[in-house]
């Protein structure tokens, strides 16, 4: 049977060591409000000490959105000191995200803007639906975006694309988000979360350390000089050499057999 971590804003199933958390607020198109950051701290604190949980796919309820961004009658009376509160609030909670260990996978079903696309860029990879609609549209209200958008952005598509969208505040569709390199992947609506569960079993198959520490090597070596980078690997590269699944691993090659990974 699937087990269930309840919540106010969001859903949560896991099984076979997929969890899927689900954004619910279709009737606002799941806006991110106050209670719905709270529930995604708790929520992911929860599935990154759960050892029963290696893949977690994100996406939200409804068909219409992902999530549409923040929910703007909260902003609307908001000033400088808890404008500030409010973003460090939110950037924690994605940084959590990014850095929880294990990989997280955007499921972009319709709308994913502002504060909804910068929770998918927080995620470790992204798939959108082909009715996926993303764009960082914070300009029009006066603002930028405050949960890491202009810093994620442009690392991921590079500086002159990430300040094209952000200036302009335009909406691209799934076709050009994968011609920038924004979403990895483009699939029909009906076969978004099947392709999720796909991609998370073909992850569930490569030893979980493994998986972890390329993860903490591509986040923490990516701000480093070449140099430095190259020596966190080396020493993530030892690390690995002393668990128990390297040596199941390189054993299992060499007998021609599927390996068994305990994650030590």
């Amino acid at each position: 049977m699937p087990q269930t971590i309840p919540s106010e804003t969001l859903l949560c199933e896991i099984e076979d060591q997929i969890a899927i958390v689900t954004l619910n607020r279709p009737q606002v198109l799941n806006a991110l409000n106050g209670q719905i950051f709270t529930d995604l701290k708790e929520t992911f604190s929860q599935l990154t000490d759960d050892a029963g949980v290696r893949v977690i796919l994100l996406t939200g309820a409804g068909g219409k959105a992902f999530a549409a961004g923040a929910d703007i009658n909260e902003l609307e009376k908001t000033g400088r000191t808890l404008g500030q509160a409010l973003s460090h609030r939110g950037q924690m909670v994605f940084r959590q995200i990014e850095t929880c260990g294990k990989p997280v996978i955007a499921l972009i079903n319709g709308f994913a803007l502002g504060g909804g696309c910068e929770l998918a860029l927080s995620c470790t990879l992204r798939i959108a639906s082909t009715t996926a609609q993303l764009g960082q549209p914070e300009a029009r209200l006066g603002l930028i975006p405050g949960y890491g958008g202009t810093q994620r952005l442009p690392r991921l598509i590079g500086p002159s694309a990430a300040l094209k969208l952000l200036l302009t505040g335009q909406r691209i569709d799934a076709t050009e988000a994968l011609r920038l390199g924004l979403v990895d992947e483009v699939v029909p609506p009906l076969d978004l979360l099947d392709r999720g569960k796909e991609l998370a079993r073909s992850i569930l198959a490569m030893a979980p350390l493994a998986v972890a520490a390329c993860i903490e090597a591509v986040y923490e070596g990516g701000d480093r000089d070449l140099d430095s980078a190259l020596r966190l690997e080396s020493r993530i590269f030892g690390r690995l050499c002393d668990t128990a699944d390297k040596a199941e691993g390189t054993r299992a090659f060499l007998e021609k057999r599927a390996p068994r990974w305990t994650g030590m």
